[in-house]
């Protein structure tokens, strides 16, 4: 599976600038090929990453999430989030399972990994308790 150079551009874009709150991203079958599928602004919310989520189809997300530790200092962590919900399809299912690796092996620099299968597997409480801190 190959890898479109803007999803590696983009995620560079968010760890050094901080230019996106999120990414999404989507295999594109035809193509063999992972690509860019959504940007979220900095003011964007989790509310809006967690939307721009399909419920019945397979995606990788960076999630740049803010926090304040217990002494008062502000932090982030940048969220690697693999999205397979249960009702996607079963080959699609496959794909990003097999791809995963290798797609992570062009995102350095991400702290946390998250595996997703519904909306409750990474919601804020699920962001906090993994990132160690209450978001700002």
């Amino acid at each position: 599976m190959a890898v479109h150079d803007d999803c590696k551009l983009k995620f560079l874009e968010l760890k050094a600038k901080r230019t996106y709150r999120f990414i999404i991203y989507k295999i594109e079958e035809k193509q063999k090929q992972v690509v860019v599928e959504k940007l979220g602004e900095p003011t964007e919310s989790h509310e809006d990453f967690a939307a721009g989520l399909p419920a019945d189809e397979c995606r990788y997300a960076v999630y740049d999430f803010d926090f304040m530790t217990e002494e008062n200092c502000q932090k982030s962590r940048i969220f690697f989030i693999a999205w397979s919900p249960d009702t996607a399809r079963v080959r699609s299912k496959m794909i990003y399972a097999s791809s995963k690796d290798r797609f992570k092996r062009e995102l350095d620099g991400f702290q946390v990994e998250l595996q997703a299968t519904d909306p409750t597997e990474m919601g804020l409480d699920v962001f906090r308790s993994r990132a160690g801190g209450i978001e700002c």
